[in-house]
């Protein structure tokens, strides 16, 4: 039995069987998109694809750092942290090629994902439950997924001695789209191609950015649901693969003040489910763009300040968010124009698409394509139109006080808090658990001085 053909529980206890594993191993989402997870014995496993597990939920109430939440009322030393029902997704299974056991036979993974109360705060379960609107609208919905990363020659332990200073980059200079790197680093190059692949989440293009070992990955487009898998497992083994040829690759949003940050764009589409024609195509009117891609671009800007949490999620994303950086300030769109937050990205029944700019490369998969799905969905159910399009250079322009972002995690997180959109499509318990978390995040961020400072002020003032 192939892997990718399981849809039922059955399907995969009878692969499970047939595989001689010892072992199965699951992954889940935290909040801030950290895979957690462990392995299960084959038998224990096959009686929680039927009745599900219990995994502690401090998993929902801890940070990326495992620093417990003071200020969360889902979970806490107020609850005494129980376990939370867990369920595991059959159709998700994978062969997991970086791990073998003693007899040489890969690995064998699955997503799981939160259910019951849980389910509520679950990134993925949210994601899905904004599919199941857009289901219940009469569309499916499509995206795709590209991320920019950094590459260094250094390990868990040199990073830590080097105290994040004095990092060596995997390759030196700017030399964006180089022949000459991937040329020389093929091996690496190969092997991220052949893992992706084999796990089911193919690289569409892979190439070097401009900026001292950086990589774009630009994902193959798929069903939303999917394609937010893909992100989330892409992110997790390719820092693995990494690590295991003594390298390191960081998304998170701007690890330089001297570079560029790294961006996590995305694409997305609608398609009718009666006819799977592709709703934001009509080649009658302007740029090909049907109302329904107008009204869904509307609620994309619209809502774009009252989500950003969603899309930029850590103090460090917001450092990205300067001019001249190929980061947009204000919730701006045009007509493949990349120097707005939206891009409408004109072409054929297939092709025609919008891309969401503003991510960076440490977003959530889950919670940055719940954000887009449901503001643009929004903006069809309102039957928004958005405000006039750019044209030219949108760093150089003065936009409506409406359109500007918030300018940092905790103003972002008040807008996400006070927004009855969020509490609509969301549900007021995950808006308030999230918002509770950025609010913590930031906080953490306040207690500590930086480098910036101690070089400002310790002689000087």
């Amino acid at each position: 039995m192939q892997e990718r053909s399981l849809r039922t529980a059955d399907d995969a206890a009878r692969l499970i069987q047939e595989s001689g594993l010892s072992h199965i191993k699951i992954g889940l989402s935290d909040i801030d998109g950290v895979m957690r997870g462990k392995y299960l014995r084959k038998d224990k496993f096959a009686a929680a694809l039927g009745s599900g597990l219990a995994f502690c939920d401090v998993v929902m109430g801890w940070d990326s750092n495992d620093a417990m939440y003071d200020n969360v009322q889902f979970t806490g030393w107020h609850t005494a942290y129980p376990d939370a029902a867990v369920r595991i997704d059959p159709a998700t299974c994978r062969r997991l090629p970086l791990e073998k056991d003693a007899n040489g036979r890969d690995m064998l993974f699955f997503l799981a994902e939160f259910d019951g109360r849980a389910a509520e705060v679950c990134p993925r379960r949210l994601l899905h439950r904004v599919i199941a609107k857009a289901q219940d609208m009469g569309f499916d919905a499509f995206a795709a997924l590209e991320y920019e990363f950094f590459m260094f020659n250094e390990t868990p332990k040199s990073v830590r001695e080097k105290n994040y200073r004095g990092l060596e980059t995997w390759t030196p200079g700017n030399f964006g789209y180089s022949v000459l790197r991937s040329t020389v680093n093929s091996d690496f190059y190969a092997e991220l191609i052949d893992l992706t692949e084999q796990m089911d989440m193919p690289i569409e293009g892979l190439h070097t950015e401009t900026g001292p070992g950086v990589l774009e990955a630009a994902l193959a487009y798929d069903e939303i649901g999917r394609a937010a898998d893909k992100g989330f497992l892409f992110k997790t083994f390719t820092k693995a693969l990494a690590e295991r040829h003594s390298l390191m690759a960081t998304f998170m949003a701007k690890w330089s003040h001297d570079l560029p940050g790294q961006s996590g764009h995305i694409h997305l589409s609608l398609r009718r489910r009666k006819t799977g024609e592709n709703a934001f195509f009509d080649k009658g009117r302007p740029h090909n763009m049907s109302a329904a891609q107008r009204q869904f671009v509307a609620g994309l800007q619209r809502y774009l300040p009252e989500f950003m949490s969603l899309y930029a999620q850590t103090v460090n994303s917001y450092t990205r968010l300067v001019p001249g950086y190929w980061a947009p300030l204000d919730a701006t769109w045009a007509i493949e124009n990349r120097t707005t937050a939206l891009r409408v990205i004109p072409g054929s029944e297939k092709s025609q698409r919008v891309e969401v700019r503003i991510g960076s490369a440490d977003a959530n998969p889950y919670l940055a394509l719940a954000a887009a799905l449901a503001s643009g969905l929004a903006g069809i159910e309102q039957q928004l139109e958005p405000d006039p399009m750019v044209t030219g250079n949108a760093y150089t322009q003065t936009f409506p006080e409406h359109q500007k972002l918030p300018a940092t995690l905790w103003d972002a997180a008040q807008r996400l808090r006070q927004s009855d959109t969020a509490r609509a499509m969301f549900g007021a318990p995950f808006v308030d658990h999230y918002a509770a978390t950025r609010e913590w995040e930031e906080r953490e961020f306040r207690r500590h001085v930086t480098d910036w400072e101690l070089r400002r002020y310790f002689e000087i003032i």
